[in-house]
C-alpha cells in the first residue's frame, strides 16, 4: 500500500502539489484502500478500470489482486508519478487522458473501481454507464452528498434526476463511508463508497424521451406532474392525460415517482402521434 508518507516523498520528488481545480485529494490510508477493495470483491481475472488514478495510492491496491488494470489520469505531473509508483507492475496500463473526452469503447476492462474527483464525479459515472456496456459494476468514492443523491429513491429528500437516470441503468447502493481525514489534501466534506450494479438490460423506453419527462418534473419538484409537465406536453390539461394515459397520477410529484412510473410516463408521450396538438 502507498501511504502517507511515501505518497508525500513521491509527490515532492516530481514537484507536484495537489490542484483544487482537478480536484485532486489523494487516499492516504490504507484502510480505507483495503476497504474499497473488499467492498469491490474484485476475483484474480477481473480486468478494472481506475478513472483518476492520481498518485496511485488505489493502483497499486488493484494490481496486486486482478489480471489487469487501465489506469487513467489527465494531469501529466501524476503521470510521471504513477510510472515511479507502479514500476514493475507490468499488469497496468497508464493512459494520460481526460476521463471526460476518452473513447471508452477502446478501453478493455470488465469493472471500474476508482477514488473519482469530486468536480466530475456525476458526468464521469453517466459516460461510464451510456458508453461502456461491457463494464459491469462500479465501485467508487464520491463526496457524501453527491453518493446520496445516487442511491436515493421515491420520497428521499435528496431524490432528483440524477438518482433516477443512474437507477435507468443500475441499481446504486452506499455500502461505506469514508472520513474526510483518510485524504490529503484533506477535503472539507466526508467521502462515501458506492457500488452501481449494472442492470442487465435498462427499461425498454427511449432515453431522450426519458431524460426530458424527468427533467422537466424535476425542474418544478413541489408542483404536481399535471403543473410541471405542462411545458413538455403542451398545457395542464395535455399533461394530465398524459399521466392517467400512463397509469400515473397526475396530482403526484415527482420526488414521490418511481422510475418505472417515468418510464410509463416517457412510452406513453413516445406513442403519442406526433401531429397531435401539444406533443409536435
Amino acid at each position: 500500500m502507498l501511504g502517507a508518507r511515501r505518497l508525500r516523498e513521491v509527490l515532492a520528488r516530481h514537484e507536484v502539489r495537489p490542484t483544487k481545480r482537478l480536484g485532486q485529494n489523494f487516499v492516504v490510508d490504507p484502510n480505507t484502500i483495503r476497504k474499497v477493495l473488499a467492498v469491490a470483491d474484485l476475483n484474480p481475472e477481473d480486468s478494472v478500470l481506475e478513472m483518476g488514478a492520481g498518485a496511485g495510492s488505489l493502483t497499486v491496491g488493484l494490481a496486486g489482486l486482478v489480471r489487469s488494470v487501465v489506469a487513467v489520469e489527465r494531469d501529466p505531473r501524476l503521470v510521471e508519478v504513477l510510472g515511479e509508483v507502479l514500476e514493475g507492475a507490468g499488469n497496468v496500463d497508464v493512459v494520460e487522458a481526460d476521463a471526460l473526452r476518452l473513447e471508452l469503447g477502446s478501453i478493455a476492462a470488465d469493472r471500474m473501481v476508482s477514488n473519482l474527483p469530486y468536480n466530475v464525479a456525476t458526468p464521469l459515472v453517466m459516460r461510464v454507464l451510456e458508453q461502456a456496456p461491457g463494464i459491469s459494476d462500479l465501485t467508487v468514492m464520491v463526496q457524501k452528498e453527491v453518493g446520496g443523491r445516487w442511491a436515493a429513491g421515491p420520497g428521499s429528500k435528496v431524490y432528483g434526476r440524477v438518482s433516477v437516470m443512474i437507477s435507468y441503468w443500475s441499481k446504486a447502493a452506499v455500502v461505506g463511508e469514508v472520513s474526510r481525514r483518510a485524504f490529503w489534501p484533506v477535503p472539507s466534506v466526508d467521502s462515501v463508497i458506492v457500488r452501481l450494479v449494472r442492470r442487465p438490460a435498462p427499461p425498454a423506453v427511449d432515453r431522450s424521451t426519458l431524460s426530458a419527462v424527468v427533467g422537466s418534473a424535476f425542474s418544478q419538484r413541489r408542483k404536481t406532474l399535471r403543473a410541471a409537465l405542462a411545458p413538455l406536453a403542451g398545457s395542464p390539461r395535455l399533461a394530465e392525460d398524459l399521466c392517467r394515459d400512463a397509469g400515473v397520477a397526475p396530482a403526484g410529484r415527482a420526488e414521490d415517482t418511481t422510475l418505472e412510473e417515468f418510464v410509463s410516463i416517457a412510452s406513453t408521450l413516445g406513442a403519442i402521434d406526433p401531429d397531435r396538438e401539444g406533443f409536435a
